[in-house]
Formats: structure tokens, sequence, C-alpha cells
């Protein structure tokens, strides 16, 4: 298994994003989490990326309960988790980056995650009438209080990066990234490099586009995300599907998976990005890592630009609500 930089330590260069350790994207059991917990012990996935507000915490307590039935596991995960979402007094999503409320959420984290530290701690989304700076500083006495290792952010601009850069040591920024989602290339990748933080890449197989089996409209009809999501409607879902269809041809060619040739290409963009892909099943992670797997010569990353050039993709990647939150910078 490649290796690649987060925070204090090196991990997998492949992580698991443990938003599917709930129903985000359909149904799932523990144990179908746990077998992929266990694909990745034996495959040699080291890095759980997850966050207190996935499954409303029953993503960190799945991870909890198989650590605590599978003790030497604490050993082989470096464990990343978030916070920063909750509600105001009307139950509206806001955004809180404060430390009491970091630290407290942190907290709750690590209750139920059964661990005392972390490895890396992120701002799930930034509080934007607070400085960025305050924020960084927020985090890194976290660090020095001894609850986590590192610290970074989710879904922020290049210039907000640096700028916390300035302040406090980042070790990763977190952003979609894909052969559909090429927006990091205008300023976040360059900006990561520079500063020696990791790209840790969420939906690299673009919410199943990038598969072999991508979401039908019937599928789509039935997960929340999706059917209110601008690449999954009636009018653009079909040329989305078209457009893939011939990047799963050419897997085919190859004798890969789709979803291991869009991973390969995505760690194929720099040596410090690390997807972190989501599936509720072992046979699919399997799938996903074979990509860690494969080198792209230039003739294929060539080919692969032809089938996908940047901007194929119909829609915008999130509708005006799912864009509550993320900075916009290009």
């Amino acid at each position: 298994m490649q290796k690649r930089k987060l925070g204090t330590t090196e991990v997998s260069a492949l992580g698991i994003g443990a938003m599917s350790f709930g129903p985000f994207y359909g149904p799932t059991t523990q144990d179908e989490s746990f077998g992929v917990l266990d694909a990745a012990v034996e495959l040699g996935v080291t890095h759980i990326d997850t966050s207190n507000v996935y499954a409303g915490g029953k993503s960190e307590e799945t991870i909890g309960a198989y650590l605590a039935a599978n003790p030497s596991a604490k050993d082989h995960f470096v464990i990343a988790t978030k916070g920063g979402i909750t509600k105001d007094a009307d139950g509206n999503r806001c955004y809180r980056n404060d430390l009491a409320h970091l630290e407290a959420e942190l907290d709750g984290s690590l209750k139920r995650l059964g661990v005392d530290c972390v490895e890396l701690y992120y701002i799930h989304r930034r509080q934007a009438d607070m400085p960025i700076e305050e924020a960084a500083e927020a985090l890194q006495a976290l660090v020095a209080k001894g609850k986590c290792k590192s610290i970074g952010f989710s879904e922020i601009a290049p210039s907000s990066l640096r700028r916390a850069a300035a302040a406090a040591p980042i070790a990763a920024v977190q952003s979609e990234y894909s052969l559909s989602t090429r927006a990091p290339e205008l300023g976040l990748l360059q900006a990561a490099k520079d500063l020696g933080a990791a790209l840790v890449a969420f939906s690299p197989v673009g919410r199943g586009l990038l598969t072999d089996t991508p979401p039908s409209m019937e599928k789509v009809e039935s997960i929340g995300f999706l059917k209110g999501n601008p690449r999954f409607q009636p009018d653009t879902l079909p040329a989305n599907l078209e457009y893939t269809d011939a990047l799963r041809a050419f897997a085919a060619e190859m004798g890969e998976p789709t979803a291991a040739i869009a991973i390969a290409w995505t760690l194929a963009q720099g040596d410090n990005i690390i997807p972190i892909p989501g599936t509720r099943t072992a046979e699919h992670f399997r799938e996903l890592v074979r990509g860690t797997e494969i080198t792209l010569g230039e003739s294929e990353l060539a080919e692969i630009e032809k089938i996908l050039p940047v901007g194929w993709c119909h829609g915008d990647r999130y509708n005006a609500g799912q864009w509550n939150g993320p900075e916009r910078y290009c």
C-alpha cells in the first residue's frame, strides 16, 4: 500500500470516508460497516475520516464499536474527525468555530470513538463572520490540550487556507475532488502543495457516477441528497451517464473496475492527495483499493482527459441549499 503524509504520521494513500457508515446514500448496517473495516485492515488501509454530524454521531459510534471489539485496530487506524456544524435556537443549520464549541464537540467525538486523541481535527465548515485566523488558533489550542495531533479545514477557499496557515500549521484541507469536480485545480491544489498540506479528496468517484454501477434515476429518487443534487436530475443525469459510459468502456478495456481508474487518476494528480471514498460494502471497497495499485501512464492519463475533459459534468456539484457553508472561490 502506498503511503502519504497526513498530519504527524503517514497513512495509506487511500482512506475510508465514513459518511457511508450511516444512511446518507442508502440503508446500511453495523455489520456491513464492520465488513469494510475488516477489509481495510486486511488491505493495509489505515486512515478513517468521519465527523460528529455523520448520521448524528452514528458513524463515530460505529467506528468506536469496531475498535472496542478489535483492540488491535486502535494501533492500525489513524482517525480524523470534524466539528463546527451545528443548529441555532430555531433549529436552523449554522456554524461555530469558537474554541468552546469545537472542544465540546471534539470531546463528544472522542467519547463516541473510544479514544483519547485523534490524529486530525477539521473545522467542517468555516464560520463566515469569524476571522479564519481565530478559528485556526482555536484548533491549535486543542492540539496543545492533547485532544488532536494536527488540524485542518474542510471546504475552504485557497485564500482562506493561506490565511489559516499563517496563524497555525494546517496539516490538511478537505475538498470534493474527482474527474467530475475539478475546481480544486484553480488554486486549492496549488496552495496545499505550497504549504505542505494534504489535500484530502472526498467523493473521488463522483457520488457513484465514476463507477461500474452509477445511480439510476430510480435509485436517485430514494436518496435524499442525490434527489436534490443538480447532477442527478432528469435533465442532467442522462448526459452524465453518457459521458461516463465512455470511462466505463475505457476501464473495461484495461480490465479494471471504473472506480479503481477514478481513484488512480485522483492519486496521479499529486503526491499529497489522499482520496477518501465512501462505500457500504466490502466488495466495492476492494475495487476502490485496487486504484492504489494502478499506475496510469501519460498516454492513459491523456486518454482519460479526452474522455472526460474539464467541465464535462452537467449540473453544479451542489444546489443552493447544499452550497450553504462551503466557500466558493471560482
